[in-house]
């Protein structure tokens, strides 16, 4: 695991620390448009002597070429093994800058300090790096640690509504697979959460503790992709095409959604658990317009899911709120069915 994870208003102080205590030949920041203007001068304070890399925000440039360029810029600034990449902002910044630190000159060290929820209750925690290819979500990568992780909840402050709740759709996964109570609590209060940063502790706790168990997702890591089979699928289809562009929890909230469906199909989850998961997600979010065309498109999507086995399309299913199981064999068309469910909602 990670060897550290900071969380709180002294995260940035105890970044400092680090990144003085450690004697790194170089620091480089990789920083985004969005990162630049409203994270990094928060952060600069902290900062011993860097550089900065700066690369365009979005799914769209989370690719190989954006990555050719940050390898560009990291030979230009002759990096070696003992230089660090600060990742400073949202999932594809910690997915990509933590990809390009494993693989430059065999790897180099990488602090994670992520500045949106998503990535502060999920992308930030766990050691998966990577990018997209050929339109396939994080079809490329590596598992690689970070030194650490630090994690300020200030930075929640800059952020629009839309993105947090987008980052909101994986704590209510991580409480939908291992945490009943919390599930049963939340759902009367839903977005209007006052202390962000208990929630952000309780669902890097709930994930830590998984990927401890299972660091290389050969078994039991796999429930945290509860969510993700339908939801890779539909965000990748919709990220080609223009205007209807999802960001990553709001797919992954259509996702649970089609996969506690599945989970009911199955006979693993009472109809009544779905009614209230049904209820609370789709109090959070608005419904997005699928035809036909699009369902038939998106679920030949999950074919090329990572958790298959050969033409297996494997899923995580809920048991029941708070429990989950992985490796559940789903077909085509049960991923046609559950996605005009959540059409017909």
């Amino acid at each position: 695991m990670t060897e550290t994870i900071t969380i709180g208003p002294d995260a940035l102080e105890q970044l400092k620390e680090l990144l003085l205590n450690r004697a790194f030949s170089k620091i480089v920041v990789l920083v985004d448009e969005n990162t630049l203007v409203h994270c990094y001068p928060l952060v600069k304070p902290y900062l011993p002597e860097h550089h900065l890399i700066q690369i365009k925000s979005g799914e769209n440039y989370k690719t190989l070429q954006t990555c050719e360029y940050i390898w560009k810029r990291m030979t230009e600034l002759n990096l070696d093994r003992w230089s660090v990449l600060v990742n400073l902002g949202g999932g594809v910044i910690g997915d990509m800058g933590g990809f390009c630190a494993a693989l430059f000159k065999r790897g180099l060290y990488f602090v994670q300090v992520p500045t949106t929820l998503l990535s502060q209750v999920d992308a930030s925690v766990g050691g998966k790096t990577g990018v997209d290819f050929e339109g396939l979500k994080n079809h490329i990568g590596v598992y690689k640690e970070p030194v650490a992780v630090f994690i300020y909840p200030e930075f929640l402050q800059t952020l629009p509504q839309r993105e947090i709740k987008s980052g909101y759709a994986e704590i209510i996964k991580h409480w939908l697979i291992a945490d009943a109570d919390m599930f049963e609590a939340q759902r009367h209060i839903g977005l209007f959460a006052e202390n962000w940063e208990e929630l952000i502790r309780h669902s890097v706790s709930i994930k830590s503790k998984v990927v401890e168990a299972d660091p290389l997702e050969g078994g039991y890591r796999k429930v945290l992709n509860f969510g993700h089979t339908v939801g890779h699928a539909v965000e990748s289809y919709l990220l080609e095409k223009p205007g209807r562009e999802l960001l990553h929890g709001e797919a992954i909230a259509i996702g649970m959604l089609c996969e506690a469906y599945l989970s009911v199909k199955k006979s693993l989850l009472t109809k009544e658990a779905l009614e209230k998961i049904e209820t609370f997600l789709v109090s959070v979010y608005e419904k997005v317009p699928l035809t036909e065309d699009d369902i038939q498109t998106i679920s030949r999507f999950a074919l090329q899911d990572k958790k298959n086995t050969g033409a297996t399309i494997n899923c995580t299913l809920l048991q029941r709120i708070g429990s989950a199981v992985y490796d559940q064999p789903v077909t085509l068309q049960e991923i046609q069915e559950s996605l005009r469910y959540y059409s017909l909602l």
